[in-house]
């Protein structure tokens, strides 16, 4: 009984073994193959191909806020953006982009500054609301990395499902 399992944990190996080094052969001679070491992290993703970082301080999206010149969007779905965003933002959820876009851009201008976030450092909704927006001609897009958490750890303006306020929820 001991040399059947034996046997069959060795197959199994041999397996798994030979499944990885034909998916790495594969990958390796693909054009468009993933990299196996990289840095993934939120700024080297928000990297664009010629150079430009989309990511923005807090410390500068704060001040940009203060000063009015930016637009925040809010790239999460309606009801989380109904339970709290930060004030003034407008909510574009990037999976209803094409259906709201007009309704909630029509009147902001190809060269205004724009804020994207969501919430969470692996929040990739904020970084496709961005992509979307440069897309369309919009020239001066950022994203917040973790916007939503980091805006209220600063105790900055918010407006919660309660009212507007200063406070964390």
């Amino acid at each position: 009984m001991v040399e059947i399992c034996t046997k069959s944990l060795c197959q199994a190996a041999a397996l798994l073994l030979a499944a990885g080094l034909l998916a790495l052969g594969v990958n390796a001679i693909r054009p468009d193959g993933i990299p196996l070491i990289g840095d993934w992290s939120p700024e080297a993703r928000l990297s664009l191909e010629n150079g430009t970082n989309l990511s923005i301080p807090i410390e500068e999206a704060e001040a940009l806020f203060f000063s009015g010149e930016a637009v925040f969007l809010d790239a999460r779905d309606a009801s989380e953006y109904a339970s709290g965003h930060i004030y003034g933002a407008r909510n574009l959820p990037w999976m209803e982009f094409e259906t709201a876009f007009e309704k909630v851009m029509g009147d902001v201008g190809r060269d205004v500054v724009i804020v994207t976030y969501c919430d969470g450092e692996g929040c990739g909704l904020s970084r496709e609301l961005a992509l979307a927006l440069l897309a369309k001609g919009y020239t001066h897009v950022r994203v917040l990395v973790n916007g939503w958490t980091v805006w209220r750890d600063r105790t900055l303006p918010v407006d919660v499902a309660g009212g507007f306020g200063l406070e964390p929820e």
